[in-house]
């Protein structure tokens, strides 16, 4: 039972509501399936007896995400007792129960354990404090907000190259109309011919007819600026998704530093109490060869410890790597939305302009035929 004690449980309620197994590609390109576990969060005061309670705040979190937290918390409170997570995988499971990670019922035990870990940091006089904690809680994590950015630039790529592949065939029908009303100035020319009284006004006809034709060079180079702008956003999409990229290597980099420090606590923990959690070649060795001596202990333990201090120090150093990257990089990336924005905003205004401008050419050319046939 978690006691309310603490300024932020007084003005925050926090759960973890359900969870939800999702598909997609990790690090390397491969297909993985996770489950991610929605956390909500509402003010504490926010319902008002016999009322409707406000709509939660909610944000979904990965397991590897709540042991990154918990990592942080260890290596930034080492006088603390931080609480425990849930455990990764099903250990310690009767025969009835199933030891796959992606059952329902271990999912349902973890998303449990998940609620209670959280509870348990936000009833303490100190953890409850720290601001990455309440960012946990409150803010999308970065790897979501990457993550929905690289899809978002994988759509827009699909669209503007639909865009182009469409203009690209208007232009090559276009061009074929245009060039066939120099069919009319040849046919007016030649029927100005055998004409006497008609003769000048099919003349004239025909000459707006050859001009109309060759106006559409002109028309089709204009057009040609306008796909350029549009390439060029084409080719933005890949530099986006290469910083989409790089923050999941950096992820990943901090992942696998935050998974090695806590292996290296766990081998100092098993050397120091000389128990072996789980299966390993150090232990059937120990069977076959027998123990360490004292003295060999106490030298890997201390080796261990200094092993654990400069993974404490390079997960430290990759957290900053980290948050300053997403800093830099997000902050580019609403540079480059509003660049984005305005520059096809224009471009696309720019090229209905254009287009209204050939037509109201076209309405002048028939406009001025039709004046010649009058006067015939």
């Amino acid at each position: 039972m978690v006691e309310r004690s603490t300024a932020l449980l007084k003005k925050m309620e926090i759960s973890v509501a359900e969870a939800d197994k999702r598909t997609g590609k990790n690090t390397v390109n491969m297909q993985e399936t996770y489950t991610v576990y929605l956390i909500e969060t509402r003010p504490a005061e926010s319902v008002s007896e016999g009322g409707t309670p406000a709509a939660p705040d909610t944000l979904w979190r990965r397991y590897s995400e709540f042991e990154l937290l918990r990592t942080y918390l260890l290596v930034t409170y080492p006088y603390i007792i931080i609480p425990p997570l849930p455990e990764k995988r099903a250990e310690f499971v009767w025969h009835k129960l199933s030891a796959d990670n992606l059952d329902p019922d271990f999912v349902e035990r973890r998303r449990v354990g998940l609620e209670n870990f959280l509870l348990r940091v936000a009833s303490h006089p100190v953890l409850s404090n720290d601001n990455i904690f309440f960012l946990f809680l409150t803010e999308v994590c970065n790897q979501m907000r990457f993550t929905s950015l690289k899809n978002y630039s994988d759509n827009l790529s699909t669209v503007i190259s639909q865009l182009l592949r469409i203009r690209a065939r208007v232009a090559d029908r276009l061009y074929g109309v245009y060039k066939v009303h120099a069919n009319y100035g040849r046919v007016f020319s030649e029927w100005s011919a055998i004409e006497k009284e008609m003769g000048d006004g099919l003349q004239s006809a025909g000459h707006h007819m050859d001009t109309y034709a060759a106006s559409i060079d002109d028309i089709l180079e204009e057009e040609e600026h306008y796909a350029d702008q549009l390439k060029e956003y084409l080719f933005y999409t890949d530099a986006v998704r290469s910083v989409c990229r790089k923050h999941e290597l950096i992820q990943y980099e901090l992942e696998m530093a935050a998974q090695d420090l806590s292996y290296k606590k766990q081998q100092k923990e098993e050397m120091e109490t000389g128990t072996v959690r789980i299966f390993s070649f150090k232990g059937m060795t120990s069977k076959l060869f027998g123990q360490e001596t004292q003295e060999q202990r106490e030298s890997k333990v201390a080796a261990l410890e200094q092993s654990i201090q400069e993974g404490e120090n390079a997960l430290k150093e990759k957290n900053a790597e980290t948050q300053e990257f997403v800093e830099k990089a997000w902050s580019d990336i609403e540079r480059f939305k509003e660049q984005k924005d305005r520059d096809l905003r224009e471009a696309l205004i720019s090229y209905a302009i254009m287009q209204i401008s050939m037509c109201k050419k076209g309405i002048q050319v028939w406009s001025n035929a039709k004046e010649c046939f009058n006067k015939m």
